[in-house]
This record gives C-alpha cells, sequence and structure tokens, in this order.
C-alpha cells in the first residue's frame, strides 16, 4: 500500500468517527478542503460512495461501516506495534541476540549473568558462542563481541575487558616428561593442542613477542579441534601443551593443575570488544547492556578478568 492510500484510509477513518469534516481535519491537523479531496481520491479509487454528507451530518453508508468496521482493528494492531517499538526503546526489555566467542562468554557474561538478569528482567539475552569470524549484520545479530584489533572500523566499538593474554599451559606430569622449555622455538618439537576456525579451515596462530618484536611459531600439531572447551580439557588429562587466553586458565593454573610456561614470550593484546552498526535510536536493552557489562574506567591495562 502507497503512503497516499493509508493517508486516504486515515482521512475516512477520522470523519466517520468524528462524523464531522471540521472536527476530523482537526483531528489530523489539515485543512478541511484537504480531507474532503482525500475522501473523493478514496471513494474514486475503490468505486463506492463511503459517506453520507449535507450540511448538517455526515455519517457512514453501508459500504463505508464495513469498511470502518475492517479498518479499526487492524489500525489499533498496526498502533499498539509502534507504542510497543517505542516502548522498547524507552526500557530495557526485549530480546538481544549477542555474537561472541566461548572465550568471553566465560570471562564476560556468565560471572555477571545473574546480576544482570536481577537488575534487568525484561531483557532476554540470546548467546550465539562462535568462534569464528562472523558477519554479525549479515546474520541478523544486535551486536558481536571480539578482540578490538580485528573490529572493523565502520563499527561502533565499546570496550569490555582490559587487555587480554594468551598463555602457553600443560600438566605438571606432562611437563616434567618433556624437556624444559626455553623459548617458543621449543615448541616445534613437543605435542600441541591447536584450534582450527571451522568456516575458515584456518589454524590459530601461536603469536610471541622477544626482542625482536612479535613473531609467529609453527607447532606440532597432536589435536585439533574447533572448540576451546576440548582444547582446555584436552590440555588438563596431559595430552599436549595448549594456548589458551589467561582468563580460561587462569584457575586451573591457581589450583596447580595446570603450569604456565613461556610466559615472557606472552604479551598482552587489545581485549574483547562489545561492537555493532550505530548508535543513532539505540534500544533500551542494548544500551542497559553496554551500561552494564563494559570496562570500568578504573581499569588497567594487562589487569585480568
Amino acid at each position: 500500500m502507497r503512503g497516499s492510500e493509508y493517508a486516504e484510509l486515515m482521512a475516512f477513518m477520522a470523519i466517520a468517527q468524528e462524523r464531522s469534516f471540521r472536527a476530523a481535519a482537526r483531528r489530523l491537523s489539515i485543512s478541511p478542503s484537504a480531507l474532503s479531496h482525500s475522501l473523493r481520491a478514496l471513494e474514486e479509487r475503490i468505486g463506492a460512495r463511503l459517506l453520507h454528507r449535507t450540511t448538517r451530518s455526515v455519517a457512514p453508508t453501508e459500504a463505508g461501516q464495513a469498511l470502518l468496521d475492517r479498518l479499526r482493528p487492524a489500525v489499533a494492531e498496526v498502533d499498539a506495534a509502534v507504542h510497543d517499538v517505542t516502548v522498547s526503546q524507552q526500557r530495557p526489555r526485549g530480546r538481544l541476540r549477542i555474537n561472541l566467542p566461548r572465550a568471553a562468554a566465560q570471562l564476560i557474561i556468565m560471572p555477571r549473568l545473574a546480576a544482570f538478569r536481577e537488575a534487568y528482567p525484561e531483557i532476554s539475552l540470546d548467546l550465539a558462542i562462535d568462534d569464528a569470524l562472523t558477519d554479525v549484520i549479515a546474520k541478523g545479530y544486535d551486536a558481536g563481541v571480539r578482540s578490538g584489533a580485528i573490529v572493523d572500523q565502520d563499527m561502533i566499538s565499546v570496550p569490555l575487558t582490559p587487555d587480554l593474554r594468551m598463555v602457553v599451559v600443560a600438566t605438571p606430569d606432562f611437563l616434567s616428561a618433556h624437556t624444559k622449555l626455553e623459548s617458543p622455538a621449543d615448541l616445534t618439537r613437543l605435542p600441541c593442542l591447536t584450534y582450527r576456525w571451522l568456516e575458515t579451515g584456518v589454524l590459530q596462530p601461536w603469536r610471541f613477542e622477544g626482542p625482536d618484536g612479535a613473531f609467529e611459531v609453527n607447532v606440532k600439531s597432536a589435536l585439533t579441534v574447533n572448540d576451546t572447551d576440548m582444547l582446555l580439557s584436552a590440555a588438563l588429562q596431559g595430552v599436549g601443551l595448549a594456548y589458551l587466553t589467561e582468563g580460561v586458565a587462569l584457575p586451573h593454573i591457581e589450583a596447580g593443575a595446570l603450569i604456565r610456561v613461556l610466559d615472557l614470550w606472552c604479551k598482552p593484546f587489545i581485549g574483547f570488544h562489545l561492537y555493532f552498526s550505530g548508535r543513532r535510536h539505540m534500544p533500551a536493552a542494548m544500551r542497559a547492556f553496554i551500561d552494564f557489562m563494559k570496562l570500568p574506567v578504573s581499569a588497567s591495562p594487562g589487569s585480568r578478568i
């Protein structure tokens, strides 16, 4: 339906409900002559007289009353839909679809989930755990979470964590059974647990930084998976060395189940950012999520979460 056709129907409804051209014109904030023109255009378009009108009164014809009866619930439904959208922009409510890697879900969302639900019970979080570099806009997500270093420049980006670090870890028994690791180059002779992005088939690089700058090591893979939980589980079973986000491995390091190695070669990198397409007309639910989850001003680079 064209905009002019919808305007004609609204003109007819206003006249039929007000039983007065002048009252209907005031209600729609247009002139009586413009209102009369819209009604004539509608009657000509559908080929039916919709209103009986004299100098003293206006009333729907049989055809007009039938049309009015059909229009009322339809227009009420449209008004309700517009109202609901308006409310969702003003009050934190509705569903938020967020695409994020497993590490970000474990480090950012899960520790704060109960508190967020208590603060915003009308917001439903729909989390898609996805370690691939998915186009969140094309896939219909409200936002994504990735390292700020790989977020496209045309996206709005909000920091959620301080800078992060990767760590190389293995069990005490594994390390005691192998010669000491003195540099990342030693990884090429030991069994390692590697991550492969399912969508692209590319292996996650093991990146380090030394006196001459950043470099990568092509490690010897004993197991390749596309799930960080499986990497962690395999490392805890002593299958090999794993390259994991510090926050994911830290509880097991502190418990003594894993030992970190090559720590001086593992430097901080830009932390997780929430990113989305724009701030204009941002839903209240998104604003609440950002304010609740974003990096505190007091957080310092290199601190862990």
